[in-house]
């Protein structure tokens, strides 16, 4: 099978097996406002992702790219809906045009309609320094992913086996490209212990990639003749990998995703410690269903919603909703607990200043 046709594969299974209400999310609960003291209008929803400036903490996250037509006419519709909504966009691995230069199509096109948007490449951890540098090039990227997805890859028949030498190679990535770096978990949760090995690497933000949004466990099971189902439910979950890594490094950037499907599962999670949120499967679902017009009015339904709900909370700035306190129960708490992590601390946060 060629790596074009495992593409199309994945694109349709992330598609049939959908995402299930597991990322923790539900066990958060904001404590209400009954004086907000703030308008609608006065809501700031810019934010800053390491030392890039977003207008939106919504960005498309990585999905796809070296599919052929399939993937180029997807990544077409992603980059024109991110042009108009004003929202980051990220691409999917890079490392198929890499090996294959007539894949790169697939991934320019992004650039092409998306001229002035703020754009992410991606590779995976076995990429080189000289990878990123040329995966940067090839789309203008304003930053670098890089996609650390071991559970994927020892599931997939014909995925990686080895993953020595992934943290080195990361560091040496961080030291020589001329964006900021972005190591991103893809469906399986970090915890704080991983997170401080790369901001040390010199990860310039982390995405926990929390479980409970596309499962590739899932996707590549459905690939097999025997199924190693135990990987399907392996992972920490979106909610407790912010609020552990949070905890653990209050003063660090960390990205939001895995799982996130509506304007509260946002907010949550900027109020867990998130500087920025992206999804995936959701906006895809969005694009296969109604098209790219539809994708641009969920995008901007979204970023509305978002602004209401920092509006009843009195959270003029993404930086107030980040302090905004809230309440953790259920396997999300046990989780923290058992983690040494007191759930207390974000229950008792003072109510954000508003101007």
């Amino acid at each position: 099978m060629t790596r074009a046709e495992r593409k199309r594969q994945h694109i349709n299974h992330a598609l049939s097996t959908g995402q299930k209400r597991e990322t923790g999310l539900d066990d958060i609960t904001f404590v209400h406002v009954s004086l907000p003291d703030l308008a609608l209008e006065q809501v700031d929803i810019s934010t800053k992702i390491g030392e890039l400036s977003s207008s939106s903490p919504i960005f498309i996250n990585a999905m796809t790219g070296g599919g052929g037509q399939l993937t180029y006419e997807i990544n077409k519709s992603l980059a024109r809906a991110a042009r108009q909504a004003g929202i980051p966009l990220a691409v999917g691995s890079q490392m198929s045009a890499l090996k294959d230069p007539s894949e790169r199509v697939s991934y320019e096109i992004v650039r092409k309609e998306n001229p002035n948007g703020l754009i992410f490449a991606n590779l995976g951890s076995e990429a080189t320094a000289d990878h990123a540098k040329e995966a940067v090039d090839m789309i203008g990227a304003d930053a670098l992913q890089i996609h650390l997805n071991v559970i994927q890859e020892i599931v997939m028949p014909e995925g990686d086996r080895s993953f020595s030498g992934a943290l080195n190679r990361i560091e040496q990535i961080c030291s020589q490209v001329s964006v900021p770096v972005i190591v991103k978990e893809v469906g399986f949760g970090m915890s704080k212990e991983s997170a401080g090995k790369l901001y040390e690497a010199g990860a310039a933000a982390v995405d926990i990639g929390g479980y409970g949004g596309t499962n590739f466990s899932k996707i590549e099971n459905l690939r097999r003749q025997r199924q190693i189902t135990f990987f399907d439910s392996w992972g920490i979950s979106t909610a407790a990998s912010l609020a552990e890594i949070r905890s653990s490094f209050p003063a660090s950037t960390m990205i939001a995703s895995g799982g996130l499907q509506d304007a509260l599962d946002v907010a949550k999670a900027i109020a867990l410690g998130a500087s920025c949120t992206g999804m995936a499967g959701h906006f895809l679902k969005a694009l296969t269903d109604s098209g790219e017009e539809g994708l641009l009015e969920e995008i901007q339904l979204i970023l509305e919603e978002l602004k209401m709900i920092m509006t009843v909370l009195g959270a003029r700035t993404i930086s107030d909703l980040q302090k905004a306190p809230l309440v953790i129960k259920g396997e999300t708490h046990h989780w923290l607990t058992e983690r040494g992590i007191d759930t207390s601390s974000y229950s008792v946060r003072l109510k954000p200043k508003t101007l």
